[in-house]
């Protein structure tokens, strides 16, 4: 399984932008789908994004449509998020999960995690 490694979380102001990466070591993302979920304080690990390997089809989950973007960049083994218009409610901490899986959207898809990212919006 590949490990992954998060980071550009951080604290901004709502409205603002943020662009979370999650990089592969000791492999490559080739043939996996990439995730991003969040967790807030409270609440269960909900589904945000994800990119399949074969064909780069993405989805979003409602509430971040049109704001986030989830990208893949094989060159550099890395699968971004960019946050836009940002808002308070989407304050949590972020995670980043892959598989070798026709499965996207719940977090039992996913076999590898990384550590997650803090984003935290002010309003």
């Amino acid at each position: 399984q590949v490990q992954l490694v998060e980071s550009g979380g951080g604290l901004v102001q709502a409205g603002e932008s943020l662009r979370l990466s999650c990089a592969a070591s000791g492999g490559t993302f080739s043939g996996y789908t990439t995730g991003w979920f969040r967790q807030a304080p409270g609440k269960e690990r909900e589904f945000v994004a994800a990119i399949i390997w074969k064909g780069g089809v993405t989805y979003h989950t409602d509430s971040v449509k049109g704001r986030f973007t989830i990208s893949r960049d094989n060159a550099k083994n890395t699968v971004y998020l960019q946050m836009n218009r940002l808002k308070p409610e989407d304050t949590a901490v972020y995670y980043c999960a892959a598989e070798r899986t026709t499965g996207w959207s719940i977090p039992a898809d996913f076999r590898s995690w990384g550590q997650g990212t803090q984003v935290t919006v002010s309003s």
